[in-house]
């Protein structure tokens, strides 16, 4: 099966008040999990988020998560790291006994508690060395839900970048968040201007940005960034290595810009 790693995440430290995540950028399983799991490589890697991994590498600092979302889920609390029903992923039948054994499950969950304990440790540091800190919080989502063969969502309802800010408290970062969104749009990628709209197709709901604001307040912000697959098949999983070099200058450019905004 695709993708062993016993790697948990790459870490990479860096000056300056920015980093980048990429949680749902893996795709390996530990072995246990490999065996248990019902899906195929391919069922996997259509609702993971590859190549965002490679899209937050230019910022200083960045979290690149190896293992699968199937194996834990980063962005869901503890309760739900693991998807156990059908309901919790996509309506997937993901188990080949129907539910995942306690201990697998126990197992899984000792990884996300730890993530959050380096996550803390990082973010310490950094809220340590500076007044306010930004994290992106990079994924992409499907737009092509009808099939190979069918037509995409309409672009008012799947933009090509959708800013997540449920649990950012709106009010005390306008001030950063609002010019972000206009250069955002101004950026030139590869030719063309991106859609870059707030709170459409995801409202920015997962536990690491609710993490970030209610262990920082006033001091921590986490923008989630949720590229539309444009930059690849989201069937065949064939990649436009154009755009995905394109997403790593434009990640770039949001950093450098986050930092500029933050010394204003």
């Amino acid at each position: 099966m695709k993708g062993t790693s016993l790697h948990w995440w790459t870490t990479r430290h860096g000056p300056g008040p920015v980093l980048a995540t990429a949680i749902h950028d893996g795709h390996a399983l530990r072995e246990e999990v490999a065996v248990a799991i019902a899906l195929g490589d391919a069922e996997r890697l259509r609702e993971e988020d590859p190549f965002t991994g490679e899209a937050v590498k230019d910022v200083a600092t960045h979290v690149i998560a190896h293992r699968s979302r199937f194996e834990l889920d980063l962005n869901r609390g503890a309760e739900s790291a693991v998807y156990q029903t059908p309901e919790q992923c996509w309506g997937l039948a993901m188990w080949k006994e129907g539910q995942p054994d306690r201990a697998l499950v126990d197992r899984s969950l000792v990884i996300h508690a730890e993530y959050y304990r380096m996550l803390g440790a990082l973010l310490d540091g950094i809220a340590a060395r500076h007044r306010r800190f930004v994290l992106i919080d990079v994924h992409s989502y499907n737009h092509r839900r009808g099939g190979p063969d069918a037509a995409p969502e309409p672009q008012e309802t799947a933009p090509d970048i959708n800013i997540g800010t449920f649990s950012m408290p709106r009010d005390e970062w306008a001030w950063l968040l609002d010019p972000l969104l206009v250069a955002m749009r101004g950026f030139d990628f590869n030719g063309r201007s991106l859609d870059v709209r707030e709170n459409i197709a995801f409202q920015g709901k997962g536990e690491q940005a609710r993490f970030v604001h209610q262990r920082y307040p006033g001091h921590g912000c986490a923008i989630a960034f949720e590229f539309k697959k444009f930059y690849m098949d989201e069937w065949s999983g064939t990649p436009n290595p154009a755009e995905i070099q394109a997403m790593r200058r434009f990640v770039a450019f949001v950093a450098r810009t986050i930092e500029d905004l933050l010394k204003s």
